[in-house]
């Protein structure tokens, strides 16, 4: 990326949306998903938000290219869903928020699933499996 952030211009002035942003609604639409049990960020991610701060956009990585965006989502599933079905459905979800709230065109929305989770206090690495879809 050539480091300038995308812009909406109006009558007003312009308007430049962050990576980070994009993570942020990427990440809250993606958790909303029935059977995702968390978003894998790594452990140092996870260590920071052990330790009281909260982020959104973990366990996602965007780039932005023009008016285009491609993301890549690092789920944790719980036990018991069919995960093809949820990959698909964080797929659905993602595009559409992050279309609506940025303006951006989603481009793909690569899911990873990392881990299934047996129960909420101890994760256990059960299946490794990664979804792509291009639009």
């Amino acid at each position: 990326m050539d480091g300038k952030k995308p812009e909406i211009n109006t009558e007003l002035g312009a308007i430049r949306i962050a990576d980070e942003v994009v993570a942020t609604v990427a990440g809250l639409a993606a958790s909303e998903v029935e059977g995702v049990a968390t978003l894998s960020g790594g452990w140092g991610t996870d260590l920071v938000e052990k330790l009281g701060k909260k982020n959104f956009g973990k366990g996602i990585r965007v780039e932005v290219i023009g008016e285009e965006t491609k993301i890549d989502i690092y789920a944790v599933i719980d036990y018991g869903y069919q995960i093809p079905k949820v990959a698909e459905e964080i797929q659905n979800e993602v595009k559409q928020a992050v279309e609506n709230m940025t303006g951006l065109k989603v481009m793909a929305v690569n899911v990873h699933i990392v881990s299934v989770i047996l129960k909420k206090s101890e994760p256990e690495e059960i299946a490794s499996a990664d979804v792509k879809t291009e639009y």
